[in-house]
């Protein structure tokens, strides 16, 4: 399992989150107290650089007028959402040891979840575990 550190820097570390987070419990207390809406569209900086790419993601995740309406602070299922997909994002990172790589990989369609991207299938719990799956896999040298 990624390290909570790890996400959190996805979503932009301290400048982002307001806060450090070192541990599980950390990362929970930040999702249950609603994620800064700023840490999704960082996030989704790290592998979109395009910015109607990102959206069509971020709005998925919360719908655009949603998210146009809120502050500052994403509600708990929306936080949870995208600390899911910030996870996937960081063991992407993790595994691949390149940024860019993970980048390349998150975007491109994977046999192994239907032909699916990677950061699509993120977008639903069922999915991200299966992304994590295939992440294990090759972390682990096993066939994909």
């Amino acid at each position: 399992m990624v390290q909570a550190s790890l996400i959190a820097e996805v979503l932009g570390g301290v400048a982002v989150l307001g806060r450090e987070v070192r541990s599980a419990s950390d990362l929970e207390d930040l999702v249950e107290g609603g994620i800064p809406k700023a840490a999704l569209r960082r996030a989704l900086q790290r592998v979109f650089a395009v910015a109607s790419e990102r959206n069509r993601i971020l709005y998925r995740i919360v719908p655009q007028a949603t998210f146009k309406r809120r502050v500052s602070r994403l509600r708990p299922a929306e936080s949870e959402r995208t600390e899911r997909l910030a996870r996937v994002i960081a063991s992407a990172e993790m595994v691949w040891d390149d940024r860019e790589d993970a980048r390349e990989w998150l975007t491109q369609p994977h046999p192994e979840l239907g032909g699916r991207t990677p950061i699509e299938s993120a977008l639903t719990e069922l999915g991200a575990r299966r992304v994590e799956q295939v992440l294990d896999k090759l972390e682990y040298g096993l066939p994909v």
